[in-house]
Parts: C-alpha cells; sequence; structure tokens
C-alpha cells in the first residue's frame, strides 16, 4: 500500500514540476492601464515643460529680438552678460535684500504663531488679520505703499512725525537705501503671515500631553519652546526658510511698482534686469541667457540650504 501511494506521489510531483507555470493576468488592472494613466501627465510635461525649455536655450544662443529676424551667435550672450557690470550689480543687491528680509520673516512668523496657536479668545480673529496682507496680495499692497510714502502726505510720514522720528517730508521711493529700508519692512509685514500658517499648523500638530509633562517637570516656557516646540517643528522651519529665500531671490512685483529699480538701478533685482532687457531693450535672446544664470544661482542657493538645513544623523 505505502509503494503504491508513493508512485502516485512521484507521478502528480512529476507532472506538477513538468508542467509548464501558466502566466498570471491581473483583472483589475492591465498591462495598459498604467501607460494610460501616466501619459496625459507626459504629454503635459513634453509639451509645457520641456519643449519649452529646449526652444528658451536655443533663444539664449542667438540674438533674438522681441520683433523682427535673429541670427545664430553661440555662446556670445553669456560672455556679455559676466562682462555687464550692471548684471552683476543687480545680483549683488538681490542677494542683499534677500540677506536681510530672510530672518525677520522668519523670526515674526514663529512670534505670530506663538500668539495665535493657543486656543484663547480672539485667537482666531488674529489669525485672519495678521494672514490677511498676504491674501490681499504684493500687486495691491504696493500700490497702496505707492500713496502712503509720499513726502508729505503719506500715511508713513505722518506717523513717523507724529513719533518725532522725521520730519514729515521724507521721499522715500527716490532714495536708494531709504527706498530698500521701506521695501524691507513692508514685505517682512506682508509675507510673515505665511509662515505663521505654515509653522502654527507644525505646531498645532504636537500633542498637549508633552507640554503638561514638562510642565510638571519644571520646564519654564522658554523652555518648553527651545527643547519642545524648535525640534519638533525645524522641517517646517527649514521648509519656510527656503520658500522665503526663493521669493527673495525672484522678487519683483514690489520694487517694479515703487521704484522701477531706481533711482540709478540702486534696487534692481535680478529678475527686474531681465525684465527691463527682454521688454524695454527688446533684447529676448540676452534676456533669457540672464534667466538662465538666476535659475543656476537659484538652484545653488536652494540646494545649499537643503545640505544646511539637512537632519544630521548622530
Amino acid at each position: 500500500m505505502s509503494s503504491i501511494l508513493a508512485k502516485s506521489a512521484g507521478r502528480s510531483s512529476s507532472v506538477i514540476i513538468g508542467s509548464p507555470r501558466k502566466k498570471r493576468v491581473s483583472l483589475t488592472h492591465p498591462p495598459r492601464t498604467g501607460l494610460a494613466l501616466v501619459t496625459p501627465a507626459l504629454v503635459f510635461v513634453v509639451v509645457f515643460v520641456i519643449a519649452p525649455l529646449i526652444i528658451a536655450i536655443y533663444i539664449s544662443l542667438t540674438n533674438w529680438p522681441l520683433i523682427g529676424s535673429y541670427h545664430f551667435i553661440g555662446f556670445e550672450n553669456y560672455i556679455k552678460l559676466f562682462q555687464d557690470p550692471a548684471f552683476g550689480k543687480s545680483i549683488g543687491y538681490t542677494l542683499l535684500y534677500t540677506g536681510i528680509v530672510t530672518v525677520p520673516i522668519v523670526v515674526l512668523g514663529y512670534f505670530l504663531a506663538v500668539l495665535v496657536r493657543a486656543k484663547r479668545r480672539g485667537a482666531t480673529v488674529l489669525r485672519t488679520i495678521f494672514f490677511l496682507p498676504y491674501v490681499v496680495g504684493l500687486t495691491t499692497l504696493s500700490f497702496i505703499l505707492v500713496l502712503e510714502a509720499q513726502p508729505s502726505s503719506g500715511l508713513v510720514n505722518v506717523i513717523l512725525k507724529l513719533l518725532n522720528i522725521t520730519d514729515g517730508t521724507t521721499a522715500w521711493l527716490v532714495n536708494g537705501p531709504l527706498a530698500t529700508g521701506l521695501i524691507c519692512v513692508f514685505i517682512v509685514w506682508a509675507v510673515s503671515g505665511l509662515t505663521m500658517v505654515l509653522v502654527m499648523g507644525a505646531m498645532q500638530s504636537i500633542p498637549d500631553e508633552v507640554y503638561e509633562a514638562a510642565s510638571l517637570e519644571g520646564a519654564s516656557w522658554w523652555q518648553q519652546e527651545r527643547l519642545i516646540t524648535m525640534p519638533m517643528i525645524k522641517n517646517t522651519i527649514a521648509l519656510s526658510v527656503i520658500i522665503s529665500v526663493t521669493g527673495s531671490l525672484l522678487a519683483f512685483t514690489q520694487f517694479y511698482i515703487l521704484t522701477q529699480g531706481g533711482p540709478g538701478n540702486e534696487t534692481q533685482t535680478i529678475v527686474g534686469y531681465i525684465y527691463n532687457r527682454a521688454f524695454v531693450q527688446l533684447q529676448l535672446g540676452a534676456a533669457t541667457a540672464e534667466a538662465f544664470v538666476l535659475i543656476i544661482v537659484v538652484g545653488l542657493v536652494t540646494a545649499f540650504q537643503f545640505w544646511a538645513l539637512r537632519e544630521k544623523k548622530s
């Protein structure tokens, strides 16, 4: 009996081993489903990203005017670009502006988040008030500031005169350092609400039990902020820094409306310089080359930020 069972088991195993395995066909996910889902996104990237990028590279290698014929000139635009002191000055001014506004934006945004994160009376109203300038937008606020910064009649001079800081006739927008200072204060006030929202959201994700345990251990408010809040939201703070730096490097709206790069190009940013080259001087080829340099500068600065703000493994 045992020999019969052994033979039958051997025959069945040989049949299983020798029989070819059938290819499994998924009824819920056919092989072409993935390709059909990816194709629209792929077409979008090719049409609106890759193709324009290739065209822009070619334009940067020509003397392409905004209107008229053009000729291929190779890397002449890039060579002239690095020989142009005005472009170097615009890069330096943009980096200076970025360095001035970044820390105040993050610090003020953090302070506002601390102020409104608590579930106290009126916190929702304060959140709305602090975030409202960012919602209104830089364009509208810049036009308002043009009126309020006028000598003698603007609200800025009226307030400063009441505080005995100025005589009330300061021409803010026709002086390079004064215009830079006014714009920096304006930007810190206008965009710190975004940092507040980001940081506040991260703060509210921290369990209340952590703070309660720290309070029972005798930790002060500052110790809780320094040892609990900041370490637990450091990724959000890093994100806020990167957003602030990138936005400052690409600053254009406020400078174009308030000073148009003046007086004498003292407040000319990189984007403003590129705009003037393309649409005032009608040198689209040179402007495209400058835009690629800007992309490289922003990319290097962003990469350095990711490296500096990365989480260090212990």
